[in-house]
């Protein structure tokens, strides 16, 4: 594929909109929040939100984990305008601060406009390089598969080469996520997911498994692998055989074989495919460059669907996962405002 090239990217899941401020000590203990903690709202925070869009400093981020894998991708593809995402929104002033700063990463946007609650929110509160996570969910819990089978989704969907969607969705809209692994398997197009969370896979197996048989790339980190090795009563079993099995699911298109892809930090990435277990180094990188660990699976993510979309390998689509990461793991949230100098040749 040549490098002005570039096949298409969808992703569906739950939007929220990042809203990072730093705070002190005394706004912490305000609303009873601790460094490094990440909640759900509950009623008495939601006064917090509107107090810290108040102050100077205020960042917005489109956030929520498969909007920012969708940014990470765009960011590193060298070819503009080839991402999309869909979710859920309210019909308020944060939705289109959502949809500014979304565009401003490069990502069309096809939001379902609830018409019950307000658009999602997460307050990120950051003291000392710490950040307190605060999530109002709101509307990001009301997509409606109508909107999927409109006529204007309906052909975006048509032109889409790649799809991805992270387990968190499951919780919202599954039956979403089956259609278009349908949709994926009528015209082999590629389904990328990924894990998300141990209890998405914990309390919501049966979803997961209604998914599963649609799935091209399963991505999980090494607490969710464990987690999907014991609901599939694999545990104490190795590494290599908890891959392979997965890996021979039931599949609906047999014209791709499933790949799996467990990460583990600092040490390998493995990659279990046609047979095959493949294991890929993590560079180096100096904890004192750390800055923010939330947000480098996201970011992985990314830029492993920057690599499918460019048609490369699965060695230089790792590298480009693990680039993507390197650089969130040193900024704090999930800003991708440097340029991209990942080398793709």
């Amino acid at each position: 594929m040549q490098p002005n090239k570039s096949k298409t990217l969808l992703g569906i899941g739950n939007p929220l909109l990042d809203i990072s401020v730093k705070v002190d000590q005394s706004f912490l203990d305000k609303y009873h929040k601790k460094a490094g903690n990440a909640v759900l709202a509950e009623e008495a925070d939601l006064p917090l939100y509107k107090e810290i869009q108040a102050y100077g400093d205020v960042l917005y981020i489109a956030g929520g984990s498969t909007q920012n894998s969708i940014r990470g991708a765009q960011w590193m593809n060298p070819v503009p305008g080839v991402s999309h995402f869909i979710g859920s929104v309210g019909n308020d002033e944060n939705a289109q601060k959502l949809r500014t700063a979304a565009a401003f990463d490069g990502v069309q946007t096809h939001y379902y406009v609830s018409k019950t609650f307000r658009t999602g929110c997460c307050a990120v509160l950051i003291k000392d390089n710490e950040r307190s996570l605060i999530a109002d969910l709101a509307a990001a819990n009301d997509y409606q598969h109508e909107h999927y089978l409109s006529a204007e989704i309906q052909v975006l969907v048509k032109s889409i080469d790649i799809f991805y969607s992270a387990g968190f969705f499951l919780t919202v809209s599954p039956h979403t996520v089956v259609e278009i692994g349908k949709h994926c398997a009528e015209h082999n197009k590629i389904l990328v997911w990924g894990a998300a969370a141990p209890f998405i896979v914990d309390f919501f197996y049966d979803r997961v498994q209604s998914v599963l048989p649609y799935v091209d790339y399963i991505v999980a980190n090494e607490t969710e692998a464990e987690k999907l090795a014991e609901k599939m009563g694999l545990k104490g079993k190795s590494i290599e055989e908890i891959m392979k099995t997965v890996s021979e699911l039931p599949k609906v298109n047999q014209k791709r074989s499933r790949s799996v892809i467990f990460t583990f930090g600092p040490d390998p990435v493995l990659i279990y495919t046609d047979g095959k277990l493949h294991s890929y180094p993590v560079p180096r990188l100096d904890k004192s460059l750390i800055v923010d660990t939330n947000g480098a699976g996201d970011a992985f993510l990314g830029g492993f669907l920057a690599g499918l979309l460019q048609d490369r390998s699965l060695d230089v689509c790792v590298k480009a996962g693990l680039y993507a990461a390197k650089h969130i793991l040193q900024v704090s949230g999930t800003q991708y405002t440097k340029v991209c100098d990942f080398n793709w040749e």
